[in-house]
């Protein structure tokens, strides 16, 4: 049985989304993948799937969206306003079954940045150099169109209709962060400085980096300018030469000679990824050895993402198929225990 998702309606920042590739820096490709890598293991816990399932990533605004078969689906991210063409609303953070032929459409964030739609059985197009993410800064895979057919992997089967409490992470917040190469350049002064300003996220973000302006004077770097290229990550905390960080995002550029005040823990960076304009951010720096003990902290909690799902509690006045629901079942008319005694 070959079952295909269909894209009626597609918002301007659809895009299918893994955990990325690795082993290409060298030749120039960074990891890409998901935006925000905590809502493909939250998708993944819903669905029980593998978290690097390939999944459709919405940057803002969702779609239109049908399936041949009845399929799984959930909802993870940024929340968006979720609607069946019978006026049925869906819960975000939460799974359900998309029934053949039922227009699913995706509205517009109500926080956040970035919606993820995961399906049964994962998006199964073509790998391209072992992963199926669409890497949009260098060409490889393109957004997502209308009229668009993707299919759908097998799906070993499993409960919907379940709900997972998600991580915050849409509001900005702390950022931690280990020193870079390049922190001892801006002298303890200006690094503690660094870490007692506050910064907003501005308008100008995308995968590739995130701008963040300080409160008051920037950070620039007397001789910042002529340092030299080398390789960078994402995470790593660029400082222009006017003195502006950038956090750099899942498809930033391999190498890069701006001064780097900083890097972003990886567990910490779905909060960058997710913050709207104006959403403030502070820093604090960490050691090597606890940013390590942090990462193995997150890294368990992902793994325990399973065992937090609950069911997911749905109000009879707003269910519009009540009626296929058996809601007295176990129930008897008292006869056979009377027969009993």
């Amino acid at each position: 049985m070959s079952v295909r998702l269909i894209i009626h309606r597609a918002g301007p920042g659809l895009s299918v989304q893994d955990l990325g590739r690795s082993g290409y820096l060298v030749f120039g490709l960074s990891r890409g993948g998901a935006a925000d890598r905590l809502a493909l293991y939250e998708g993944a816990a819903l669905l029980g799937h593998d978290p690097s399932t390939a999944a459709i990533e919405m940057a803002g605004l969702g779609g239109t969206f049908e399936v041949t078969h009845d399929t799984r689906i959930a909802l993870t991210g940024a929340p968006m306003g979720a609607t069946l063409q019978d006026g049925t609303v869906l819960r975000w953070n939460a799974s359900h079954l998309l029934p053949a032929g039922v227009h699913l459409t995706i509205g517009a964030v109500r926080a956040g940045s970035y919606g993820y739609l995961h399906l049964g059985g994962g998006i199964a197009s073509e790998l391209q150099l072992g992963a199926r993410s669409a890497h949009l800064a260098s060409g490889l895979g393109a957004r997502l169109t209308d009229c668009t057919e993707l299919p759908l992997g097998r799906d070993a089967g499993g409960a919907v209709n379940m709900t997972l409490e998600p991580e915050p992470r849409l509001e900005g917040g702390r950022l931690r962060m280990v020193p870079s190469l390049q922190t001892g350049l801006f002298g303890d002064a200006e690094v503690a400085r660094f870490q007692e300003v506050r910064f907003s996220r501005d308008s100008r973000a995308n995968r590739m980096g995130v701008r963040l302006l300080p409160e008051g004077q920037g950070f620039a770097l007397e001789g910042g300018l002529s340092v030299l290229s080398e390789v960078i990550a994402p995470g790593d905390i660029q400082v222009t030469g006017d003195g502006t960080p950038y956090v750099l995002m899942s498809e930033c550029q391999t190498s890069g000679g701006y001064p780097r005040i900083g890097s972003v823990l990886p567990c910490d960076m779905p909060r960058v990824a997710q913050a709207q304009a104006g959403a403030e951010f502070r820093f604090t720096l960490v050691s090597l050895d606890e940013a390590i003990e942090l990462e193995r902290r997150a890294l368990a909690d992902l793994e325990r993402l399973p065992s937090r799902l609950a069911p997911l509690l749905r109000d009879p006045a707003s269910m519009r198929d009540l009626l296929s629901y058996q809601l007295v079942g176990g129930v008897t008319a008292g006869r056979e225990l009377d027969e009993g005694l």
